[in-house]
């Protein structure tokens, strides 16, 4: 940004100091001089850049309301009958305005259309055929004899018609046209040796509408080789040094385009822009006043000239039509920045919104993982409780099926001292049991005996449906170690013999996962 010197810049909001900065890069204008500007504009830049390229007119509203108006264009004449029938001297106080150009058409090669002649017709034609060959063969041979003599003493019948037979049979044959512009090119640097002048390189149409998009002017020129001033013109005007250093200088935004009128391309160009007279050169430009895609002839120039009247004419067209392209840049310039300021905000909020976006899609997956925790949770504790009250309602059921303690007299008994586990406050438990009793059987009295001691122990409850119970101890003996499982098969008498002490361990998940 340009120094602002002593301006206190801090008054400026945070808007207008961004108005500030993007007028100053498009414009590079001292602050102090934009600032007045840009509160002229109401701080809109568009309508700031406009003024600066364009001029400031005395009411800035209206200058304001136009800046969101297209390119102005003339207005269409609209003339009653009664207009019609003004004498001169009414029509002479109407304000002068610019005459309208010619159209400057887009000439598109046509590859020429061959039809192939039937047999029948060649055949009746054939000595007539002959004849042509024969008396065109004469008069080329006329034409030949005659070359030492000045060009306005040749037989102007004899020319005309060689001249005709060569565009037929000189072999130019028709080809594209980028392939037409590089051969003109080539033939232009064998006629009349290296030069500096940057010829287009491509058709007519497509260099038409590179002026029209770059908003550059177009300088077409036709020569004929059979004119006796193409060869002056175009060694002494040209190609002279201040004709080319014209057409070089980028500042002027010239175009030149050139052609052959031998050529198809050149010679449809020819006919399209009226060209009857050579060496022939046009300027071709935008006239934005007479339509925003309108392309015009700002500028013929035919026939020999001097290099200052060559000039004087390009300059004059450049002069008179280049404020409107200029005009048009600057319009063009603002709605390029127009642009890129909306793409750069429409992808600042289209990061904020997938920011946005992004929060809330983790804000709801949080909160759904929080909902399936708790689900979870909700759902283990249910299991949990059930599983607990299953178990009380299997432990009760079981109570009810333990067989009771033989008698003290009974023999053929198992006397067990069993170290009950802390947990369960029991401590050492003496009972006797038959030797037929089964192993799960002693698992289940372990696991009831809190049951057995109370009074309503003998009460019948319903054996809980689908649940199967596990053991949350084993029974092991002490020396020798040996640990004892729950079997429904194999008896304490097998297993423990005569009896002896027994030690109760609580089983933690810890050591299931080691098993």
């Amino acid at each position: 940004m340009a120094t602002g010197g002593d301006m206190d810049l801090s008054r400026l909001s945070a808007s207008q100091q961004e108005a500030l900065q993007q007028y100053t890069d498009v414009t590079s204008q001292d602050i102090k001089d934009a600032i007045p500007l840009l509160e002229r504009s109401q701080w809109n830049v568009q309508i700031a850049i406009a003024k600066f390229f364009d001029g400031e007119g005395p009411d800035p509203l209206a200058e304001a309301q136009a800046a969101h108006l297209d390119i102005p264009r003339t207005t269409a004449r609209h003339e009653n009958l009664h207009e019609s029938f003004l004498d001169e001297d009414s029509r002479a106080y109407r304000p002068s305005q610019r005459p309208r150009t010619e159209p400057a058409p887009r000439v598109v090669p046509q590859p020429p259309v061959l039809y192939e002649t039937p047999f029948l017709v060649s055949v009746l034609f054939a000595p007539f055929r002959l004849g042509f060959k024969i008396f065109s063969g004469v008069f080329g041979l006329l034409f030949y004899l005659t070359a030492f003599l000045p060009r306005p003493l040749r037989l102007r019948f004899v020319a005309s018609s060689i001249s005709k037979g060569l565009r037929q049979t000189n072999g130019r044959r028709v080809t594209l046209p980028k392939e037409t512009a590089q051969r003109f090119k080539r033939d232009f640097e064998e006629e009349y040796g290296t030069h500096s002048l940057p010829f287009f390189e491509g058709g007519h149409a497509q260099a038409l509408d590179t002026a029209k998009k770059d908003l550059k002017f177009l300088l077409t020129v036709l020569l004929s080789p059979e004119h006796d001033d193409t060869d002056s013109f175009v060694r002494n005007t040209l190609l002279s040094p201040e004709v080319v250093s014209f057409i070089n200088d980028p500042n002027n935004n010239i175009i030149i385009w050139g052609g052959n009128v031998l050529d198809s391309e050149a010679y449809q160009v020819a006919r399209a822009y009226n060209g009857i007279k050579f060496p022939f050169s046009c300027v071709v430009c935008l006239t934005p006043k007479e339509g925003s895609t309108r392309m015009g002839i700002v500028k013929r120039l035919v026939g020999p000239m001097t290099p200052a009247s060559y000039l004087t004419g390009i300059q004059s067209a450049i002069t008179k039509y280049g404020p409107d392209l200029n005009g048009v840049r600057a319009e063009r310039a603002a709605q390029e920045m127009a642009r890129n300021l909306r793409s750069q905000q429409d992808s600042a909020y289209e990061r904020s919104l997938a920011a946005d976006r992004e929060r809330a899609r983790q804000k709801r997956e949080a909160a759904a993982a929080a909902a399936a925790a708790e689900k979870r949770a909700r759902e283990e504790a249910e299991a949990a409780a059930r599983q607990q009250r299953l178990r009380q309602e299997w432990r009760e059921w079981r109570a009810t099926t333990l067989a009771p303690e033989p008698d003290a007299g009974d023999k053929d008994v198992v006397r067990l001292a069993l170290n009950m586990p802390a947990s369960s406050g029991a401590g050492r438990v003496i009972r006797r049991f038959a030797r037929q009793t089964t192993m799960e059987e002693l698992y289940a009295f372990v696991e009831c005996h809190d049951l057995l001691q109370e009074k309503d122990a003998g009460k019948r409850v319903q054996k809980p449906e689908g649940y199967e119970h596990k053991y949350g101890f084993r029974i092991a003996s002490v020396m020798p170690r040996e640990t004892f499982e729950p079997s429904t098969s194999t008896t304490v008498g097998e297993k423990m013999g005569r009896g002896g002490n027994f030690v109760v361990e609580e089983i933690s998940p810890d050591d299931e996962d080691d098993e």
